[in-house]
């Protein structure tokens, strides 16, 4: 089965032939359902006023819907064709959108339960750096707590709180990694984005992110300190360095706040209005609020609740790649195939959307049906192949073949 393009594991540099094209606030993206709009939430973070302009968003302009990305992000769908500069506007008067050049590049996912402040200072950081508009819209930050939540998500640049006010930076998939005073994170992050962008000019491939670089432009944590102390941050090199790892939040009640997960990532704006406060999205389409431990009708309080570990691409009708309804087929089938390993559900062998970090169950339309791993099935056989490939251990070559990618 083919690997997922952004797991794949190349002999040969990937040479990027144009422009990043990923879809933002200000360029939108034309579907069979519409245009569509990707606005970026720097660490799931928004107040109430603007969680209220997005549903008046997807009400005004759009089907009455949002949806939440792998990258706690909201996307707006079945936009009218022409409402761009209206909805730029309204995006802009509730704090939304920075300069036009830096509006894609704000991809931070942070631990959900995390101080925001580190999130803020990055992001104000990023916006006020010109060079950094030169990210393309699938560079991801990740701003994680300690436990390893979100730096489990394949981020190009980690900041991973430790004891003492102490931060680890760590490059892509890098062993090693730096460790500075917290205070200092936003900065050497930024100056990570400076190591990165001098890296692609210098390979010539015009890489997205940094596992793309070819082995000879790698960014290695040893040159990346002697960067920063000659940018006047003190810095220590960790070899080996600590990577805790740990699942997202459960749904359900955590202290004083509810996880509310979002069946597929999609939800109407009457119930994203009845989420009290300022909601806070996660990167595995899950809304954290407080001050209620009762969620809208529709939505996932309950930690064992088979929607937990299913996800899907937008499928058809949205999709014009996409080769079936995957989201109607996975609702069909969801409380019949519960397991211990996540499905994620594809339209075509993109795999958008797939899950990060885990193991998880390959599911792919093809012209002939869906494919589980190796196995091409036909309406009938899909419940007990699936199940079955959900309750086989995360080894390959095992009885799924192949059904379990990682």
């Amino acid at each position: 089965m083919p690997t997922p393009p952004s797991a794949a594991v190349r002999d040969e540099p990937l040479i990027r032939d144009r422009g990043d094209a990923c879809p933002g606030a200000l360029r939108l993206h034309g579907a069979d359902d519409g245009y569509l709009a990707r606005v970026r939430i720097p660490g799931g973070l928004l107040t109430a006023a603007q969680a209220s302009a997005l549903a008046l968003a997807a009400d005004r302009f759009g089907d009455g819907h949002l949806g939440l990305t792998s990258r706690g992000n909201v996307e707006l769908r079945g936009l009218a064709d022409g409402c761009g500069a209206a909805l730029a506007e309204l995006l802009d008067a509730a704090g939304l959108l920075p300069a036009p050049s830096h509006e894609r590049i704000r991809n931070i996912v942070a631990s959900p339960f995390g101080d925001p402040g580190q999130v803020r200072a990055l992001d104000a950081a990023l916006c006020a750096d010109p060079a950094a508009a030169g990210l393309s819209g699938r560079f991801l930050f990740a701003v994680d707590a300690g436990r390893g939540d979100v730096a489990a998500l394949d981020p190009d640049v980690t900041l991973l709180e430790r004891p003492a006010g102490r931060t680890l930076i760590r490059l892509g998939a890098e062993p090693d990694a730096v460790e500075v005073a917290s205070a200092e994170a936003p900065a050497a992050a930024l100056e990570a984005v400076h190591y990165f962008l001098e890296a692609v000019a210098d390979a010539g491939t015009r890489a997205w992110r940094v596992a793309e670089l070819p082995p000879e432009s790698a960014l290695l944590a040893r040159e990346f300190t002697v960067r920063l102390i000659a940018a006047g941050v003190a810095s220590r090199f960790v070899p080996d360095a600590p990577r805790p790892s740990a699942p997202p939040p459960a749904p359900g009640v955590h202290g004083d706040a509810l996880c509310v997960l979002v069946p597929l990532g999609r939800l109407t704006t009457a119930q994203w209005r009845e989420l009290p406060g300022a909601p806070r999205t996660t990167p595995w389409r899950s809304i954290v609020v407080t001050g209620t431990d009762v969620a809208p009708a529709g939505l996932v309080t309950d930690p064992e609740d088979p929607w937990r570990s299913v996800t899907a691409c937008t499928g058809q009708p949205g999709c014009a790649k996409s080769l079936a309804d995957v989201r109607a087929d996975a609702r069909a089938v969801v409380a019949r195939t519960a397991g211990p390993l996540p499905v994620h559900w594809s339209g075509c062998e993109r795999r958008c959307g797939h899950p990060r970090g885990t193991a998880w169950v390959d599911v792919v339309a093809t012209a002939e049906g869906y494919r589980i791993g190796e196995h091409h099935v036909a309406a009938g056989e899909l419940v007990p192949v699936l199940a079955a490939a959900r309750n086989t251990p995360q080894v390959s070559g095992s009885s799924s073949e192949g059904a379990v990618k990682k």
